[in-house]
C-alpha cells in the first residue's frame, strides 16, 4: 500500500500517509468533543454546588422571621438535600476535571508523536 500514491493537482502523497493524517486528525476531533463534554460536567457540577449555598444565604437572610425548631420538621430535608447536592456537585466537579486531565494528555501525545499536526493542536 506505501507503493500507490494519490494524485491531487501537481502534488503526489502516499495514500497511507493521507490516511494517517486523516485518522489522526479525526481522533484529535474525538478527544476534542470529549473534553467539551468534560468542560459542560464541569459547568453542570459548579452550578450544582452553588445551589444550596444560596438556598443556605436564602435561609439565613429570613432567619429572622421564623423559629428554627418550630419549622424543623422543614429545616432537617432541606439540610440534607443540600448536603446530598454538595456531595453530587463535588463528584461531577472532580470527575469532569481528572478526565480534562486525561485528554490533555491524549492530546500531547498526539502533538508529539505527529509533529505535521502540531499547528493545529497548540
Amino acid at each position: 500500500m506505501s507503493t500507490e500514491t494519490q494524485t491531487k493537482g501537481d502534488a503526489t502523497s502516499p495514500v497511507g500517509e493521507l490516511s494517517d493524517k486523516n485518522l489522526t486528525l479525526a481522533a484529535a476531533q474525538a478527544i476534542l468533543a470529549e473534553k467539551r463534554t468534560a468542560l459542560s460536567a464541569l459547568r453542570t457540577g459548579i452550578s450544582v454546588f452553588a445551589l444550596p449555598m444560596a438556598v443556605f444565604s436564602a435561609l439565613i437572610a429570613t432567619s429572622r422571621y421564623y423559629s428554627a425548631s418550630s419549622v424543623l420538621h422543614l429545616l432537617i430535608p432541606v439540610m440534607v438535600l443540600n448536603v446530598l447536592m454538595v456531595v453530587l456537585g463535588s463528584y461531577l466537579v472532580i470527575h469532569a476535571i481528572m478526565r480534562i486531565h486525561h485528554y490533555d494528555q491524549l492530546l500531547a501525545r498526539i502533538r508529539n508523536n505527529h509533529p505535521s499536526i502540531k499547528a493545529f493542536l497548540q
